[in-house]
């Protein structure tokens, strides 16, 4: 049935415009729910903000630690989150792939891309010693978007 064949007479546009809202709502979600690559992406990216956020709550959380204390436990504790939310969201791999699993290969992934930022940030410090603050936040930004699309991509082929 059309969202027009619903809609009452004399509040035709206003019901047909909330129907149509409603469908499409419907229809992006399933669309986000699917398997294809892109639906993942995205599942991918939001997972990847909600652990960051949960890095940033366990980081501030522990400070009165250390940093250094506080940067171990929030890399943990949100590659743990992250590597189940891709397992059982990103990828809906919970009935293929254990938690172990995903663990310990999601966790050598996310510490090989941390080995690769880190090498590369020092790499900056000696091929480009002038680089401003701005330079260096935008080259490294381009390198964890490379190093998240790498990751992707490995997480998708070969662990989920």
């Amino acid at each position: 049935m059309s969202s027009t064949a619903i809609a009452a007479p004399g509040n035709a546009f206003g019901d047909t415009m909330i129907l149509d809202s409603i469908d499409l709502a419907t229809g992006v979600a399933r669309f986000l729910r699917g398997d294809h690559v892109f639906a993942q992406l995205i599942r991918f990216a939001l997972v990847g903000g909600s652990s960051n956020i949960a890095y940033v709550l366990l980081f501030t959380t522990m400070t009165a630690f250390g940093p250094l204390s506080a940067n171990i436990a929030g890399s943990i504790v949100s590659t743990v989150i992250a590597n189940e939310l891709h397992r059982r969201l990103t990828f809906n791999a919970a009935g293929k792939v254990g938690w172990f699993k995903a663990q310990w290969e999601g966790g050598a992934l996310a510490l090989i891309g941390m080995l690769i930022t880190t090498a590369a940030l020092a790499g900056l410090e000696f091929w480009a010693p002038g680089l401003g603050a701005i330079e260096q936040a935008a080259a490294m930004i381009a390198l964890m978007a490379a190093v998240g699309g790498a990751r992707f991509l490995l997480l998708r082929g070969f662990v989920f």
